[in-house]
């Protein structure tokens, strides 16, 4: 019987460029998985608000001209998720933010593909420009807030079992990776965490510290000060 192949693992980081906006959540992920493992990068700004990341060098490194995009090993790597994995795969060992258990490794994947692929994606500049352009500008927000609700219903459900001092457990994970950022959206759009007493003690807790208040968009050099 052949045996699994394991991933490669690293040690030595190379040289890591981080493509993005300061107020994607996507790019905010990535901000903060880098930041909770201790790799540095250099940080290249899009101001997608005015279509810069619409340029045919940016579309070399993304070819659906998203952000985030990282350039790393030579190679380059598009989509929040793709990039948080490749960097917990290749150095598992730098702060790890995946649980060895199996089932609260799955439990973690759950959530972030609960809000990656079902949650914010209805809330992207793009979709909401479609909304307003069909419904107007007060549609726009209240789709937005309807489908964090949506997906917040089900994720207040999730972690009411799962979650410990943090998101899944009592240990940092790729879930708070994503958790953080979903909660900077539902305060965006003014959704009332009320109803959701679990997500709103992750977020106020996860808020307090040093690698978060570091990823907040506010405190990024594109920020408008």
């Amino acid at each position: 019987m052949s045996k699994a192949r394991e991933p490669t693992k690293g040690t030595e980081v190379g040289a890591v460029t981080l493509w993005g906006f300061y107020a994607s959540s996507c790019t905010w992920r990535v901000r903060l998985a880098l930041g909770l493992k201790g790799i540095p990068y250099e940080y290249k700004a899009l101001n997608i608000s005015n279509g810069e990341h619409k340029s045919e060098e940016f579309k070399k490194v993304s070819p659906l001209q998203y952000v985030p995009a990282v350039e790393v090993d030579g190679a380059a790597i598009a989509d929040s998720m793709a990039i948080v994995m490749y960097f917990e795969e290749k150095f598992p060992d730098k702060r790890p933010l995946l649980p060895v258990d199996l089932l609260a490794r799955a439990t973690v994947r759950q959530v972030m593909y609960l809000i990656g692929a079902n949650i914010q994606p209805l809330q992207n500049l793009g979709c909401l420009k479609e909304i307003e352009a069909l419904a107007g500008p007060e549609e726009r927000f209240k789709w937005a807030q309807d489908h964090i609700n949506i997906g917040f219903t089900a994720l207040e459900q999730l972690l009411k079992k799962a979650a410990g001092k943090y998101t899944v457990g009592d240990e940092l994970t790729l879930a708070d990776v994503f958790l953080v950022p979903q909660i900077g959206n539902a305060h965006r759009f003014k959704v009332d965490l009320t109803p959701y007493p679990t997500i709103d003690r992750l977020g106020k807790a996860l808020l307090e510290l040093p690698e978060v208040q570091a990823s907040l968009p506010v405190n990024q050099p594109d920020a408008p000060k």
